[in-house]
């Protein structure tokens, strides 16, 4: 590879504290996170741990929604849909979910010293995962460091300064829940924080009236926090108020922190008060504490980096590069270009799921790991109409397969409850689950509105996650002994939910909705509830068709893949309306809110495959005319739309749409972390000054940035699909490619120059670019498509090619 002269950009800085819980800096190892503020005389870190959630295991199932379905059916197939829908929110949903819950804060308060710093620098490094903060005060430098070691299981936060009579500090723990500290007898180096969780929190779903919060004896999760300080001299003691610790006259030290709840998913009740949590957290503190700092450093770096550092994305460098991350965001907004900036962000996207979704831990929620209110927005829960799934977009394409780990073991969870209410609730076999999602596994309908609350059809979303890690990967056993079994499950739920439509004599879904979206009655009421929504349709086509191909490699279930096969001969197709639009229904409804921010009906172009560029012209057309008119009318500006604009240009082959989302997004759905917010919404009003942190934009932003680099659903390797002008030159390291091939590149003038393709098992690979290649044996053959070159080459296993392009 040529090696270029631009560096990687991998950190966030900034020259002042954070202001606010936006601004701060995230860290964490999956399982538990912080958000450092980097203050001078006062520092602060917030705390969450991954399966600290209000509530307990209850039955949500709604035992009466099954006798109104038949009822519902009828009416929808008489086209009485709001009457239907009424119906539906009367009798077929359940109960509000429970939320994710903030663990506490850790406050860290000089003692003696005051006045302004001199100068002043914190910094997040998203390829080693640690937080920086060094200033200079009245001559001295005090320098921080934090990071959550995985290793260790344990939060580190070191001190040190140049300051000749030490660092006089007071550290204490607190938490919005209920808790009360614990001292241990005899030991003043160690704090412990122990709590409950309330048994019961009303979500916040974005609405200005109170809500309550319940604690009730015996329910809710128990919690501890544990703190040990490390000194190389100096003296710690308690505080004459018994809440904090004090330390003086020491010129380094180190925190441990570590927390634990009885939350457990192999006991029926959700929980094990047979857990002695304190004794959990003296044994993590006690084996961490035999290391010293920098051995606890190298551990971490270890383990961070094997995940962090396998891919590099470098954009050409400017005058912004230098700014401030702050700065170079308000750059943009005045219209700068920063072309190094989506490099950053697409590295900060791997950061995030690295930190808040590794073997073992919960998967990344509605906030990834970090959440400060006890009644977050929308629960900070699992959102899977969209939002869960966005997460993970870009796991298997960034070389990310363990953080995906998460989402495969809660699936199998989710999949084991659903099997209740697909029974329960439609009389049917196999699974089902709705679209959100808590700790305790309701699969059934949430409560509120059938706009959102009634939409079955969350475990196909789900299984396309399992088989695309297989289509990565191509490990035959994983598809055996964990994807297959979650997917047979959901396609027979599927086989039982579809019914014959009346008018046409085809395979349909009813009661159907389009996620989160309305449209208009004859009558000119909005109304969520039809029949065969587009999503709908190409979700079932995708998981039939996953599971057929599934059943051919594992050569097993065939009359399963029969019964898939007559269902889907005649599964009712998608319809193009007469402005030649994709129809987001079966019918032609006309939309309640013609820029809603949801992009359901073109899922078949991405996240999925069904509806490829080169071979089905018709739909794509008509895809990026439903495209060009959501976006016209307000649609896709909401942070984690902007990243579905992103990817959906990135597929229709336009970098320059594609930028001109990435652009939307931080002009309007970026904090000064980089965190995505989501507009605050009424109704259909948007308030953009009241933006709320969803990580979904994040994350589904870095897969569409990479997206418009390499992409590998049809059956090739398309090297620079999408590439926009403003990133003309560039180098990629270490992305990845369906059939477990990994891909390296770079290019000028927007023209691949350079390219190393390094295969896992072995196999042959259609590769296109824009340039011809100098070949050599390992080309079997080439051909031209369009303006394109198209090689096939075939590659040992864990075999290395080099291809240049031709002068």
């Amino acid at each position: 590879m040529t090696q270029m002269t631009m560096s990687s950009s991998q950190r966030l800085w900034y020259q002042q504290p954070a202001a606010n819980w936006e601004e701060a800096l995230p860290i964490g190892n999956g399982r538990m996170g912080g958000m450092v503020f980097g203050g001078v005389h006062e520092e602060r870190i917030d705390l969450n741990e991954d399966t600290l959630w209000s509530g307990f295991v209850r039955d949500t199932n709604n035992y009466d929604a099954i006798r109104h379905l038949s009822r519902v059916r009828d009416l929808v197939d008489k086209r009485h849909y709001k009457e239907a829908e009424e119906l539906v929110e009367r009798h077929m949903l359940g109960p509000w979910n429970e939320c994710y819950l903030p663990l506490g804060s850790l406050h860290i308060q000089h003692l003696e010293h005051q006045g302004t710093a001199s100068t002043y620098e914190r910094s997040l490094n998203v390829k080693t995962g640690i937080s920086s903060t060094v200033f200079s005060l009245l001559g001295d430098t005090f320098n921080r460091e934090v990071f959550v070691s995985a290793p260790e299981q344990c939060m580190v936060v070191s001190y040190s300064s140049s300051r000749s009579e030490g660092i006089p500090i007071s550290v204490k723990l607190e938490s919005q829940l209920k808790y009360h500290i614990v001292q241990q007898s005899g030991n003043s180096t160690t704090l412990f924080l122990a709590g409950r969780c309330p048994s019961h929190v009303e979500p916040n779903y974005i609405e200005d009236h109170p809500q309550p919060i319940i604690y009730e004896e015996g329910k809710g999760l128990r919690f501890v926090v544990g703190m040990k300080v490390l000194l190389d001299n100096g003296t710690v003691k308690w505080s004459e108020q018994g809440d904090a610790l004090e330390i003086r006259n020491a010129d380094r030290f180190t925190f441990l922190l570590t927390a634990i709840s009885d939350y457990s998913e192999i006991h029926t009740e959700g929980y094990n008060r047979e857990l002695d949590l304190e004794a959990i957290c003296v044994e993590r503190l006690e084996a961490a504490s035999l290391l010293s700092y920098d051995e606890l450093k190298n551990r971490h770096l270890v383990d961070f980096e094997a995940l962090s550092s396998r891919v590099e994305l470098f954009l050409e460098k400017n005058e912004c590069s230098a700014l401030p991350t702050d700065q170079r965001l308000h750059a943009v907004q005045q219209g700068a270009e920063d072309p190094d900036l989506a490099a950053l962000y697409m590295h900060y996207g791997r950061y995030l799921l690295i930190s808040s979704s590794r073997p073992g831990s919960q998967p990344a929620n509605l906030q990834g790991l970090w959440s400060r209110e006890i009644r977050a927005p929308w629960g900070s829960n699992w959102t899977t109409n969209i939002n869960i799934q966005m997460n993970y977009w870009h796991a298997e394409t960034s070389n990310l397969r363990e953080c995906h780990m998460p989402l495969f073991d809660w699936t199998e969870r989710l999949a084991q409850k659903g099997k209740r209410t697909a029974l329960i609730h439609y009389g049917s076999k196999g699974w089902a689950a709705h679209h959100n999602v808590d700790i305790w596994m309701d699969s059934s309908p949430a409560g509120g509105q059938a706009v959102w609350a009634f939409w079955p059809m969350a475990g196909a979303w789900l299984c396309a996650h399992l088989w695309e890690h297989y289509a990565f990967h191509q490990d035959d056993a994983y598809l055996l002994q964990k994807a297959f079994p979650i997917m047979k499950g959901a396609a027979e739920f599927y086989l039982d939910w579809l019914i014959l439509d009346s008018d046409t004599g085809r395979f349909i879904t009813s009661p159907s909705t389009s996620p989160e979206n309305k449209f208009l009655t004859p009558e000119g009421e909005p109304c969520a509830i039809s029949k065969a929504s587009t999503l709908d349709l190409i979700l079932i086509r995708e998981l039939f068709t996953n599971c057929m191909t599934a059943i051919e490699i594992l050569n097993q279930d065939h009359e399963l893949g029969q019964e898939l096969q007559r269902v889907l001969r005649n599964l009712q197709p998608l319809q193009i309306g007469n402005d030649g639009r994709l129809q987001e229904w079966m019918e032609p409804h006309v939309e309640h809110e013609p820029g809603h921010r949801h992009l359901s009906h073109l899922y078949g172009l991405y996240p999925g495959a069904g509806i490829q560029f080169d071979r089905d012209e018709e739909l794509t057309k008509a895809i990026r005319a439903s495209l060009e008119y959501r976006l016209e009318h307000g649609g896709g500006r909401t942070g984690w739309s902007c990243a579905w604009g992103m990817a959906l240009w990135a597929r229709l082959r336009d970098g320059e749409e594609a930028h001109e989302n990435w652009l939307a997004l931080l002009q309007s759905s970026t904090f000064l972390n980089l965190f995505d917010g989501h507009p605050y919404m009424i109704d259909t009003r948007i308030d953009y000054s009241r933006s709320i942190f969803q990580i979904d934009g994040n994350l589904g932003t870095a897969a569409a940035i990479v997206e418009m680099l390499v992409q590998s659903h049809a059956d090739e390797i398309h090297l620079l699909p999408a590439l926009p002008a403003a990133w003309s030159e560039g180098q990629v390291r270490g992305l990845r490619a369906r059939g477990g091939c990994t891909v390296d590149m770079s290019w000028q003038d927007g023209k691949v120059t350079d390219i190393r393709l390094v295969s896992e098992h072995g196999g042959s690979y259609w590769v296109r670019t824009a340039v011809a290649l100098n070949i050599g044996a390992s080309v079997i053959q080439s051909l031209r498509v369009h303006e394109d070159y198209r090689y096939e080459i075939r590659l040992q296993a864990e075999e290395q090619l080099f291809l240049k392009a031709m002068s």
